[in-house]
């Protein structure tokens, strides 16, 4: 069966935690400096859909893009995919639609994309400037490529993702190598946990 496989960026494709956490800290603190005080309360922001928590704490949509526009161009030009998750895109890509559903700016997303050489690879990116909600990106991408909630899986590695993604009714996976653990990904109720890039090519016998 063809599938709709929707990807995360940050975190499941690309390894860039230690900037996007300086990146979101500083922006949060110019605006409050109690909303960031440690290290775990920019982990908790993703419990949940980040802009919909940010908007909780009294931040709305435009103050944070306000900041990020202050902090200045995001230099994404020394991050990587995670090695062991770029065959596995260029095996599922032959048989199947790719999609990139990301809080993250889609400029900067398809930079990285571009320079990995696997932009190719990805049907589309709908990043934060298409809309923030990723369960309404996610019921956009399976009406755009005709595909119905059981043909769709979405990849995340925070608990927000997989709540997102089990709002829009598609098949949640949780990855472990990325930003929250194992067990904060439980708590969310993923319909699988995979472990390694590799064992997502097993979802294709789900």
């Amino acid at each position: 069966m063809n599938r709709l496989y929707l990807f995360d960026f940050d975190g499941v494709i690309a390894d860039s935690y230690p900037l996007y956490e300086q990146f979101i800290a500083s922006c949060l603190k110019n605006i409050d400096p109690s909303l960031i005080t440690k290290a775990s309360d920019f982990l908790d922001f993703f419990d949940e859909n980040f802009y919909e928590a940010i908007e909780k704490k009294g931040v709305p949509f435009d103050t944070f893009m306000e900041a990020a526009a202050a902090f200045g161009h995001l230099d994404y030009s020394e991050i990587e995919p995670f090695p062991d998750i770029v065959p596995v895109l260029k095996d599922l890509s032959k048989v199947h639609p790719l999609v990139i559903i990301s809080s993250n700016q889609s400029p900067t997303i398809e930079e990285v994309l571009s320079r990995a050489g696997i932009s190719d690879l990805f049907h589309s990116v709908l990043g934060a400037d298409h809309m923030t909600s990723k369960t309404k990106k996610i019921y956009h991408a399976m009406k755009t490529m005709d595909k119905e909630p059981e043909q769709t899986f979405y990849i995340g590695d925070t608990s927000g993702d997989i709540r997102e993604a089990n709002r829009a009714g598609v098949r949640s996976v949780a990855v472990t190598w990325g930003w929250h653990d194992e067990e904060r990904l439980r708590a969310a109720g993923p319909d699988y946990i995979v472990k390694t890039p590799a064992e997502l090519i097993k979802l294709d016998g789900c």
